[in-house]
């Protein structure tokens, strides 16, 4: 009973992080069998945007089949069968994975901040980029992507339904931050925020975000919130520093096989 009571306040504020992120990051196509969201994109690699997702801690009938019927929808789109277990998969979902030794791997944290703590008054206002290319450009010299992702990342980014805001900061004519900012209602979703490696630790990073989530909280935004890998500590580290806090976590499994 205990445990009922700490779990089930907890699973509506996953659930509309996780409804926001899927609507910030839309992949190319959807697949709803029953509380379980395939999400497959052809044209980017991104785990996130290749994956079952559950919504919903107790649908957790005849997986093994289920998931071999996911397993074709995969192929088709040549990607590596992938579930995203967040705390709506339920246990009976997490065990079977385990006995099946689905391997385990990239876990992320989900962080939220309030708006109404952080001090803007000397952030800097920027106006997003309205020119979708450059923004791409940018993000792909600062995040030193392969040209192959390029069209998928455009496709994704001119996809997102929410208002967004491409946000970039250049060094003279050299690209050395960047970010989107999805406004959702009262929440801000920050994405593809990276730093130029070799600009690291100037504080480009720290100035992105906050301006970003500036216009954001001057759209009505109460909330900010991003996902970052459990494993990138100075990522963390900047976040905590702004007041950023955890939520929750989620991670990936895939078959032994496919590592």
């Amino acid at each position: 009973m205990m445990a009922a009571q700490l779990i089930e306040p907890f699973l509506p504020t996953v659930r509309r992080f996780e409804a926001a992120g899927f609507r910030a990051w839309p992949a190319a196509t959807l697949h709803y069998d029953r509380a379980w969201l395939i999400r497959l994109t052809g044209g980017h690699p991104a785990k996130r945007l290749n994956s079952i997702n559950v919504l919903d801690p107790g649908d957790c009938q005849d997986i093994g089949p289920r998931i071999a019927a996911a397993a074709h929808r995969f192929e088709t789109f040549g990607r590596p069968l992938t579930f995203r277990v967040s705390p709506l998969a339920g246990a009976p979902v997490r065990a079977f994975l385990d006995a099946e030794n689905w391997t385990r791997f990239d876990e992320s944290l989900v962080m939220t901040q309030a708006l109404e703590e952080i001090d803007f008054e000397q952030v800097m206002s920027q106006i997003p980029l309205r020119d979708t290319a450059r923004f791409i450009s940018a993000a792909m010299t600062v995040n030193d992507f392969e040209p192959s992702v390029r069209p998928g990342l455009t496709q994704v980014v001119s996809s997102i339904e929410p208002e967004s805001g491409l946000f970039l900061l250049e060094d003279g004519d050299r690209p050395v931050a960047s970010a989107i900012c999805v406004h959702d209602g009262e929440l801000a979703g920050l994405f593809q925020v990276a730093s130029s490696f070799s600009q690291r630790g100037k504080g480009f990073g720290r100035r992105v975000v906050l301006s970003a989530v500036k216009w954001a909280r001057m759209r009505g935004a109460r909330v900010a919130w991003l996902q970052v890998e459990a494993d990138n500590e100075a990522a963390i580290g900047l976040y905590r520093s702004i007041g950023f806090r955890e939520v929750y976590r989620y991670h990936y499994r895939q078959p032994a096989a496919a590592r």
